[in-house]
């Protein structure tokens, strides 16, 4: 089964992904960007380097990065849980929160080619408010997408809904502000 952990930075994902990896056999956890020796270079391109990226190179470095981590982890391991650290909602989301003239329907069309065709199975959303971000990205440093700010940050989450909306994929929404054991617990009845 094929898992994506969506949401905006500082909402939890990686805080649940580390709680199934130590509770629940047979998963393989991924990254977006990043979960490849590939990916961790394309990743450090697009967090933190020093020069500007076109917002076409941008684009083609995520789906580089997406259609190398299907190749080396989603495909091969069918018999297992696969959760991923974001994916094509994410794509699709931050290359229109951008980009908003760009054809939502390209774009779904472009990560399906990354992803062989695949969707995946389902898509856990979690959403946060304005005080919650703030809150969590004052404690952070920041990388080169959270310096867009708090209502960038927000736009992005609107549109996750809005994509998710248009995909066929089984999909829960979390209170990212609820406790950590509350929200991996409903995501727990979600997935297994």
């Amino acid at each position: 089964m094929y898992v994506i952990f969506e949401g905006v930075d500082t909402t939890g994902k990686s805080t649940q992904i580390e709680l199934f990896e130590q509770n629940v056999r047979d998963i393989v956890a991924i990254k977006e960007p990043g979960g490849t020796q590939l990916g961790e270079k394309l990743r450090e391109i697009i967090l933190e380097s020093e020069h500007e990226i076109s917002f076409t190179s941008e684009l083609f470095l995520f789906l580089a990065d997406r259609a190398q981590n299907f190749d080396e982890n989603i495909k091969n391991h069918n018999d297992k849980i696969i959760i991923s650290d974001r994916g094509l909602i994410s794509g699709i989301s931050y290359a229109l929160a951008n980009h908003p003239d760009l054809d939502i329907n390209f774009l779904i069309l472009m990560n399906k080619f990354a992803l062989n065709g695949r969707l995946p199975d389902k898509v856990v959303l979690f959403k946060t408010d304005k005080e919650l971000i703030k809150l969590r990205l004052s404690s952070k440093e920041h990388d080169n997408i959270e310096t867009r700010g708090i209502e960038y940050l927000l736009r992005v989450q609107d549109l996750m809904v809005d994509v998710l909306n248009r995909l066929p994929i089984k999909v829960l929404i979390v209170d990212a502000s609820k406790s950590i054991e509350d929200i991996h617990k409903e995501i727990k009845e979600f997935i297994l």
